[in-house]
């Protein structure tokens, strides 16, 4: 066999294995975000979850108002109707998305500062137990959300990389968009005791 096949078969192998190591860590780091939106989805559903709870301890408790517990419910329903493949994933799914789930949370703050004005229903422990699992909730969403962007931000470092982002191309691994801040969200909100 001639020097100059020889070298050529092995660029090739060479070659190959560079595509084959690159194609399998995109697919690692797609499997990676698909985990980690199946965690985002598995805390804002214990969110959706707790909502019927809630909603019927506080009618339970108090002659509440109904517009309010309406307003959950429905923003609830809203909310667990969309479905989002992270496959597939685009920025204004995940905006609609977090749309949804951000009406959901506005729901939920207007419902428990109402209920400031019910003592007997601040004191019953069935509530209690429900906020307090709300609020745990809530710091779960926050984490979940945190560790989807961090996944999301090493896949796409991966496929925007050389000689990564040439088998990404070839292959159709597109970039995944990052949950961001609501519109607002970097003016702190003013606090008046008055």
């Amino acid at each position: 066999m001639k020097k100059s096949t020889l070298i050529a078969i092995l660029i090739a192998i060479v070659l190959g294995f560079t595509v084959m190591g690159s194609y399998n860590s995109l697919v690692q780091a797609e499997e990676d975000i698909d985990s980690v939106w199946a965690n985002v989805e598995s805390q804002y559903q214990r969110r959706a979850d707790l909502i019927p709870n809630l909603v019927n301890t506080v009618k339970g408790q108090a002659n509440f108002e109904k517009e309010t517990l309406t307003n959950v419910v429905e923003a609830r329903a809203k909310a667990t109707q969309i479905k989002i493949d992270p496959a597939n994933m685009t920025e204004e799914q995940l905006a609609q998305f977090q749309s949804q789930q951000n009406q959901v949370g506005s729901t939920l703050s207007r419902l428990l500062a109402t209920v400031e004005n019910y003592p007997q229903l601040k004191a019953n422990e069935g509530f209690l137990t429900l906020q307090t699992q709300l609020e745990g909730t809530e710091n779960r969403i926050n984490v979940a959300r945190n560790n989807f962007n961090a996944a999301a931000k090493e896949y796409n470092k991966k496929i925007r990389t050389f000689p990564t982002k040439l088998v990404a191309m070839l292959f159709g691994f597109n970039e995944k968009p990052y949950f961001k801040s609501d519109a607002g969200a970097e003016k702190a909100p003013t606090v008046n005791f008055n």
